[in-house]
């Protein structure tokens, strides 16, 4: 795949994809359901550029096997095109997972330089889609809907998102505070997390513990992530703990 032999770099360079034109207002979730316009203006100041991607830092731990292992990673995230997230985990496996033109790898090496992990292929790039429409949560602005998700609410404190990323339906569900902000984001992950070489679709969830404002929107900055998300197997199915630590909208074209 021609990704594959960019780097990380160049990738995250041409998914910075511009903002469109104008800035955050009430016509942007006209029409919506209440639940769903509380929870787009409690996340989008008045007056926000409507940022199609955004570049952020954090750091956190993640599970490698049995072992929790910190790390710190840079990551770009462009909801209606894909990601990057590279990383150094442990002071010693440096990488990234990436997503971009309907396509996921995940490269990774000792030191930089004895690779450890190498994966790419229809499955890889399946469950990379679902990743980049749960990510979207960090860029609320690609989320209205002029950039073509359609949103309903079942209740107060239940909203649902649908788009179209590539060749996959992305479809994710919002748990709501009372103040509408997001308590969990759960959608139905592509993948093989018994390592039992099946891959089929489970339950994947983000859980948020803090929200930090930057730029004009209000995200979740700490939370937790992994399989299994509200069955009893969330204990083990958890891989995942992170913190923002530096986030910017992209505001400029390329």
């Amino acid at each position: 795949m021609t990704d594959h032999l960019a780097s990380a770099r160049e990738l995250k360079a041409r998914l910075a994809y511009p903002p469109a034109p104008g800035s955050f207002s009430d016509a942007e979730v006209a029409g919506l359901p209440d639940p769903v316009r509380r929870y787009l203006g409690a996340s989008i100041a008045l007056g926000a550029p409507l940022a199609a991607a955004a570049r952020f830092r954090m750091s956190g731990s993640i599970k490698l096997g049995r072992r929790w292992v910190r790390f710190r990673a840079q990551q770009i995230e462009a909801p209606h095109q894909g990601f990057v997230w590279a990383a150094r985990a442990g002071g010693f496996i440096v990488g990234s997972d990436r997503y971009a033109d309907g396509q996921g790898a995940m490269n990774w090496k000792l030191l930089g330089l004895i690779p450890v992990m190498h994966a790419n292929g229809p499955d890889v790039s399946r469950s990379a889609a679902g990743r980049v429409g749960a990510e979207a949560v960090w860029v609320p602005t690609a989320l209205l809907p002029r950039f073509g998700v359609a949103w309903n609410a079942t209740d107060p404190h239940h909203i649902t998102a649908n788009y179209r990323l590539d060749d996959a339906e992305i479809e994710l569900h919002y748990t709501l505070e009372d103040d509408a902000r997001v308590r969990s984001v759960v959608f139905d992950r592509w993948g093989d997390p018994d390592g039992s070489g099946t891959w089929e679709h489970h339950p994947f969830g983000f859980e948020v513990s803090r929200y930090s404002t930057f730029d004009g929107v209000t995200i979740p900055s700490a939370g937790r992530a992994g399989w299994f998300y509200g069955t009893d197997r969330w204990s083990e199915g958890e891989f995942f703990r992170s913190e923002i630590t530096d986030f910017h909208l992209v505001t400029e074209a390329r």
